[in-house]
């Protein structure tokens, strides 16, 4: 009964203690990439997943903006019952 807890003892050591190869500092290249000037605004500038999240933010927005307006005027000219 104990020899799947202690299985799980030691898989959860061996994770733990492994050593990782830490990667070089990579804060100067992002320094330069993002204080180049290419004419791109600063929240485009990581590339294409940063492209693709404000994309996503700004249709979004828009669908929002768009039903609060349908449905501000929903409430504003409401349907009669006859």
């Amino acid at each position: 009964m104990n020899r799947p807890l202690f299985a799980l003892q030691q898989v959860a050591r061996r994770t733990i203690s492994s050593s990782v190869r830490r990667q070089a500092n990579q804060v100067p290249q992002k320094q330069k990439v993002f204080q180049e000037d290419n004419g791109l605004p600063v929240h485009l500038k990581g590339g294409t997943g940063d492209a693709l999240l404000y994309r996503t933010t700004m249709v979004l927005t828009v669908v929002g903006v768009g039903y609060v307006v349908y449905e501000l005027l929903k409430a504003a000219f409401p349907q009669r019952n006859v």
